[in-house]
């Protein structure tokens, strides 16, 4: 079963985000090519930038879903 737009909306925000997490897997492991417009490369160049100027930014997958079921 496919769930709609509607359903994935009212489920809780840990599955929806865990459901972004699988499509953008999914993403990055297609083989199209993926144009990207020049305002989202400069800002991955800029957010590239500010972790290598202050590494402590980044958190790993396991402190994000930490955080994230924490909320809920």
């Amino acid at each position: 079963m496919n769930p709609s737009f509607d359903q994935i909306q009212h489920l809780p925000i840990a599955d929806r985000l865990r459901l972004v997490e699988q499509i953008w897997d999914g993403i990055a492991t297609a083989d199209e090519p993926l144009l990207i417009q020049d305002w989202h490369r400069d800002e991955a160049r800029r957010r590239s930038q500010d972790l290598d100027d202050d590494p402590d930014l980044a958190i790993d997958r396991d402190e994000l879903w930490k955080r994230v079921d924490d909320d809920d």
